[in-house]
């Protein structure tokens, strides 16, 4: 632990660090590539919409030893339908039947008991109508489309209309990549995926808005300097604060995990699985966007601008300027690494720039039989 708070010590002062904003067309690939495999899942396979959203009804049996594939059988062969069966932590089986009405659902009840050699008594039966499927999805539209509303007109405000921007692309980037993988996954999409839709969107703007609060502070003045351009102290601003990403990311994937793989996967519980799923994808894709999309988005609107492009030609002008008159004096070339800079100076950023000019006083007291000063 040590090491890494070290590590990030380091990153936060620009002593090291990794080009995130250089190698954006990279990240860009990569997103563009995962967002179009998920918009093909979704458009093959769809979205595997539970009872709650088509009608229909749900068997919940006590513990039984018939197994999920001979209950799905007999419930396909009672209903005339498709049906959804899962295992229960207490041994017992949900069993979803899509459109079906009330005097279906006792015949097909019935029959469940039967073949399963089980009491009548024993099966519960519970009737969704699709109404109330249908009000729970449009009022989560509503409010998805209010909150990133509310979203883009409170970072215009607190930072720029480019941050804004680029956070709803983050967002927009993070809903498409979880909605594609529960429809390659299969998994059914209940209110409880739905609540883990909605969840996500806070943390995925939580790491975004961390770092533009460190851009916006480090590009104060920015134009009064010819060190660093825009896209370098970007940089810096995703650098210093990376480890406090990861970390935030990971701690909150862990509970989220133990849900997912322990609760829905060991214990079977079905709701663990709808919510778990969305939270765990959506946190992951969420630490992604926020380092390798919304800032180096950022990064290339901001550079658009008339000021950041004159102030990225004087200096990478006066790096080339640097670099001419270090050969020019017969310096060997070397790698540079940026060391810390004072704590009232302009951050150092990470990424290539020119060598350093040699001292003034080189080449004093040449020609001189002693080489010292009279």
């Amino acid at each position: 632990m040590s090491k890494l708070g070290n590590l990030g010590a380091r990153l936060h002062r620009g002593e090291v660090g990794y080009d995130f904003v250089g190698n954006r067309k990279i990240w860009y690939g990569i997103s563009i590539l995962i967002t179009i495999t998920a918009i093909v899942g979704l458009a093959v396979r769809g979205l595997n919409m539970g009872i709650e959203f088509q009608g229909g009804a749900a068997f919940t049996t006590s513990k039984t030893s018939v197994s999920v594939s001979q209950a799905r059988s007999y419930a396909e062969e009672a209903s005339g339908h498709d049906a959804v069966v899962q295992k229960l932590g207490t041994g017992g089986l949900r069993i979803q039947v899509a459109g079906v009405d009330t005097d279906k659902a006792d015949q097909i009840a019935e029959k469940l008991a039967d073949d399963m050699n089980v009491e009548a008594s024993s099966i519960n039966a519970e009737l969704v109508g699709p109404s109330w499927g249908e009000q729970v999805a449009n009022k989560a539209w509503t409010g998805l489309g209010i909150f990133m509303v509310l979203v883009v007109i409170y970072l215009a405000i607190a930072f720029e209309w480019r941050m804004a921007l680029a956070a709803l692309v983050a967002l927009i980037h993070d809903i498409t990549i979880t909605v594609g993988i529960y429809a390659l996954v299969g998994f059914e999409v209940t209110p409880g995926t739905v609540i883990g839709l909605l969840t996500i969107l806070g943390y995925s703007l939580y790491d975004t808005v961390v770092v533009f609060d460190s851009l916006k502070e480090q590009t104060k003045d920015l134009t009064k300097q010819t060190r660093w351009t825009y896209s370098d102290v970007a940089n810096r601003s995703i650098n210093s604060t990376l480890v406090r990403s990861i970390n935030t990311t990971v701690v909150a994937l862990l509970p989220v995990a133990g849900l997912l793989f322990i609760g829905g996967g060991v214990l079977g519980a079905g709701m663990l699985n709808d919510i778990s799923l969305s939270l765990f994808v959506g946190l992951a894709a969420g630490a992604y966007s926020s380092i390798f999309i919304a800032t180096p988005l950022v990064a290339d609107l901001k550079e658009r601008e008339p000021q950041m492009r004159s102030l990225k030609k004087r200096v990478l002008a006066k790096r080339q300027a640097a670099a001419q008159g270090d050969v020019a004096e017969g310096a060997e070339p070397v790698e540079t690494s940026y060391d810390a800079e004072p704590e009232d100076a302009t951050p150092a950023v990470v990424g290539p720039r020119g060598q350093r000019s040699q001292p003034a006083a080189r080449g004093r007291g040449r020609g001189r039989p002693s080489g010292k000063r009279r």
